[in-house]
């Protein structure tokens, strides 16, 4: 029994009353219903791991992928292509659930139908590492309703314009896979001469994720035009204006790092056509240099204010690197996991550039970064 469709439509109503909720206090009903069956949710999105298969497993020095397809509890509201979602994880020996960030791979879907994650294996990534290496078929995972902007518009009902652009590098090519293929699978191909380019930057041939799907891509009859790029091959406005002279004027989505995404932007010169999405902040732009002045001041993390010299790197950094264990999850301001009050000091936003000054308020410590003295008042994580 896969879903709540057993005890539907009346069962559904009443795991969701008001009344049942007050009763269930303080742990709530679905804490109750995965209990009995971890498929069983009222309000709660859970997954079961379906299969797991590896994307690079030819590739030397690099970290693997792979791709793990997801069956939803009920209560999934399905996706739009481009958009992410949050995983909650319950490692072994763990005393809290970490959550983390992925991008969608499979092509949008409805309510309760079954979804793909792509996941690299970064060294620093406890759940990305656990999900790629150790998550088998049967394991349950906590998700998130799907999120973000970074999202394809076409579709049978609503158009595009004749020719569209995506440019990925690295993991950054999980969510253009998941518009590629909702818009062959919704019959993109062959209607009115409109087509697609595809321009993607891997590592390596053996570490090109998704490599025999786009290969048959590529050979066939559909419009898309598959460019690769290996090793030091590095973006360049004058390659792309060779292989799409109007870019400029097409609607283009790029994901991937950084270095990427600034040189893209850059040739872009401000059109209004182009989406954009990180994978990973950027780094501060000054004082990690050792040229940050000032201190930062961390208190209610479970005892006594902890001060430092400020590096110029991001608060959540800086915390991390004083042993402190701060909640967050995507660590690019995406999901507001790290959400923490800073007391006194001046911020800046590394993705923005923005500064604020003002005291007592909100701020995202995986994008702050102190500039002078900086207080903040990290919040206990939950699952302690």
């Amino acid at each position: 029994m896969s879903t709540l469709a057993p005890l539907a439509p009346l069962g559904r109503r009443v795991l969701r009353s008001r009344v049942l909720a007050a009763l269930a206090s303080p742990h709530g009903v679905d804490r109750y219903l995965e209990l009995v069956n971890p498929m069983w949710a009222a309000q709660d999105v859970r997954a079961r791991v379906v299969d797991v298969r590896r994307e690079n497993p030819d590739a030397v020095d690099s970290a693997p992928v792979a791709t793990l397809t997801l069956e939803p509890t009920s209560t999934w509201r399905g996706h739009r292509a481009g958009q992410y979602v949050q995983v909650g994880v319950d490692l072994p020996g763990s005393a809290r659930r970490l959550t983390r960030c992925f991008s969608i791979s499979s092509a949008a879907s409805v309510p309760g139908e079954r979804i793909t994650l792509t996941v690299r294996a970064h060294d620093e990534g406890q759940v990305s590492a656990f999900l790629v290496r150790e998550a088998r078929p049967g394991q349950i995972l906590h998700l998130s309703q799907a999120q973000g902007d970074f999202v394809l518009d076409q579709s049978p009902a609503t158009p595009t314009n004749s020719h569209l652009l995506f440019i990925t590098g690295g993991s950054g090519i999980t969510p253009a896979m998941s518009m590629l293929r909702t818009l062959l699978r919704d019959g993109y191909e062959g209607r009115a001469g409109r087509r697609v380019t595809f321009l993607h930057y891997a590592r390596s041939e053996d570490d090109q994720i998704f490599a025999e799907e786009l290969a048959a891509i590529a050979a066939g009859d559909n419009d898309v035009d598959v460019q690769l790029r290996y090793g030091d091959h590095v973006f360049s406005e004058f390659e792309l204006r060779r292989l799409v002279p109007t870019f400029r004027d097409l609607d283009t989505w790029v994901c991937g790092p950084a270095g990427l995404t600034q040189l893209v932007v850059a040739a872009y010169d401000g059109s209004p056509r182009l989406r954009t999405e990180l994978f990973k902040a950027p780094r501060p732009s000054s004082g990690t240099d050792g040229s940050a002045e000032g201190e930062v001041s961390f208190a209610g993390a479970g005892g006594e204010p902890v001060t430092a010299a400020n590096s110029g790197a991001t608060l959540l950094e800086q915390a991390e690197a004083l042993g402190l264990r701060p909640e967050f999850g995507c660590r690019m301001g995406i999901c507001f996991s790290c959400t923490s009050r800073k007391t006194e000091g001046t911020v800046r936003n590394v993705l923005t550039g923005a500064t604020s000054s003002l005291p007592e308020e909100d701020i995202q410590i995986c994008v702050s970064a102190p500039e002078g003295d900086c207080a903040v008042e990290l919040p206990t994580p939950p699952h302690a």
